[in-house]
C-alpha cells in the first residue's frame, strides 16, 4: 500500500503491468486478508487519481465516523470470503478454481 500512497508511485505501478499480475493473483488465491488486500490495490491502480490536496493517501484526514464505516465494511468483506472459501472446501473446490468474486477488468 505504500507504493501506491502518492500519485508518482501509482504511476510506476500501473507502468509496470501490476494491475494484470494483481488480477492473476486474484483468480487462485484462497487467503481472505491477501484476496482483500489485492482487491483494494486494483480499485486503487484502476480508479480515477484523487483531486489537489490527496496526492498522497496516506495523508488524507478520514472523518472518524467514515473510518469506523470503513473499518465495519472490511470486516465483513473478510466474513464473506472466510465463509466463500469454507464452503468452497466443503464442495472439494481446489486451488486454480475461480474465487468467490472476480475484480473488475
Amino acid at each position: 500500500p505504500q507504493l501506491t500512497a502518492t500519485e508518482p508511485g501509482r504511476r510506476v505501478v500501473r507502468a509496470r503491468g501490476t494491475y494484470v499480475v494483481l488480477r492473476e493473483l486474484h483468480r487462485w488465491e484462497r487467503d481472505p486478508e491477501v484476496l482483500s488486500t489485492c482487491h483494494k490495490v486494483i480499485q486503487v491502480l484502476i480508479g480515477e487519481e484523487p483531486g489537489p490536496g490527496m496526492e498522497n493517501l496516506l495523508e488524507v484526514t478520514v472523518p472518524a465516523e467514515l473510518e469506523q464505516r470503513l473499518q465495519r465494511l472490511d470486516r465483513e468483506e473478510e466474513e464473506q470470503w472466510r465463509k466463500s472459501r469454507e464452503q468452497g472446501q466443503g464442495q472439494g473446490q481446489g486451488q486454480g478454481q475461480e474465487s468467490p468474486q472476480e475484480p473488475p477488468r
